[in-house]
């Protein structure tokens, strides 16, 4: 079993060539080193007949990946076939997928193929397949072995030539550990084993999605507007829970009820997080070094001494940085070097 669990980093260029940023013919947009080298998974794997597990969140596009697995193939002017097997009623999968004759049971006055059958010499995309009860697991399981289907009420086996892909969105081996998946259907299905990461974790892919649905909408729906600056930064800061399902229908929306030009946050239903300001390297050390300061004196409980000493400075020096940095002590009275005995205090308004 070979598992493809990519590394999160950042990076650019496009999914569907390995050079250049931009669109491809699936819709499969991007470009980081982890899909990268998921895509070059898939190439291998695209000309052979295992059987592959696609694991990730809901909406990261694992049946787009399972598509463009079956383009890749050999198998790609056959059909497609996909199946949800958590949208459909336990008591009707066993029908949807393996068909059913005429007269098999109540209501089916006419003979069904099913879907393993219509998927005869091109690939069959089980999604959601934590979600299929332990019954039909059973049978699924002797189909992967045998690669033969008997409809319901039927008496012939039909040999069937199919290639399985299945996706979901749980931890099978969770699922197995807690007997709601058969381990013997899980090694079946994870020969190859490829994780989607989460848009979150792409990187500079959400900009280039980003505009990619963008330009697809305004072609759509006929307009022309754009993303605003700010727009840009809060579509790279949200976390999109709901992955590129959750941004395509985000935007989608907000080319449809913008009224002006350009596409605003509030447009997205996203919150915008107030940008940090930009410090030089100079204001940045005193920053930190004020904070040492504070926190070495707030320990000493304002003992010059004993935060030098914690500090690894003079006296005199501490003095210096003391009012450098304008500490005040608790009484909103500040250091002030003297020139013997102990510390001077000086009210903020001038000395005393």
């Amino acid at each position: 079993m070979l598992n493809v669990l990519p590394d999160t980093v950042d990076g650019h260029a496009a999914l569907s060539a390995p050079t250049a940023a931009g669109n491809s013919r699936d819709g499969m947009i991007g470009g980081t080193p982890a899909m990268r080298e998921i895509l070059g998974i898939v190439s291998l794997v695209a000309d052979t007949e295992v059987t592959v597990l696609v694991q990730g969140e809901s909406g990261t596009g694992k049946e787009l990946l399972s598509r463009r697995i079956h383009d890749a193939s050999r198998r790609h002017r056959a059909p497609f076939v996909p199946i949800n097997c958590g949208a459909i009623p336990d008591g009707l999968l066993e029908a949807e997928l393996f068909g059913h004759e005429k007269g098999a049971y109540t209501g089916a006055h006419v003979q069904r193929k099913g879907r393993l059958e219509l998927a005869n010499g091109g690939t069959v995309f089980f999604d959601e397949i934590s979600e299929l009860s332990l019954p039909l697991q059973v049978k699924l399981l002797r189909f992967l072995q045998e690669r033969e289907v008997e409809r319901i009420g039927g008496r012939q086996r039909m040999r069937i030539d199919a290639r399985v892909i299945a996706a979901t969105n749980k931890d099978l081996k969770l699922e197995v550990a807690a007997g709601r998946l058969r381990e013997d259907l899980y090694f079946r299905l994870s020969v190859v084993t490829i994780l989607l990461p989460p848009l979150r974790e792409r990187g500079e892919d959400l900009g280039l999605l980003a505009q990619e649905f963008l330009r697809r909408s305004c072609h759509t729906h006929r307009r022309a507007v754009q993303f605003s600056a700010s727009t840009l930064d809060a579509i790279l800061q949200y976390p999109w829970p709901g992955n590129i399902r959750e941004l395509e229908n985000a935007i989608q929306r907000a080319v449809i009820l913008t009224t002006g030009r350009l596409i605003q946050p509030a447009d997205l239903g996203i919150e915008t997080r107030e940008q940090p300001s930009r410090l030089s390297l100079r204001e940045a050390r005193e920053r930190v070094e004020r904070q040492v300061i504070v926190e070495a004196l707030t320990r000493s409980k304002g003992n010059i001494s004993r935060a030098a000493l914690e500090l690894g400075i003079s006296r005199p020096t501490l003095h210096d940085l003391v009012n450098k940095h304008q500490i005040a002590t608790r009484n909103g009275l500040r250091w002030q070097r003297s020139s013997d005995g102990p510390p001077a205090m000086a009210a903020e308004g001038g000395q005393s």
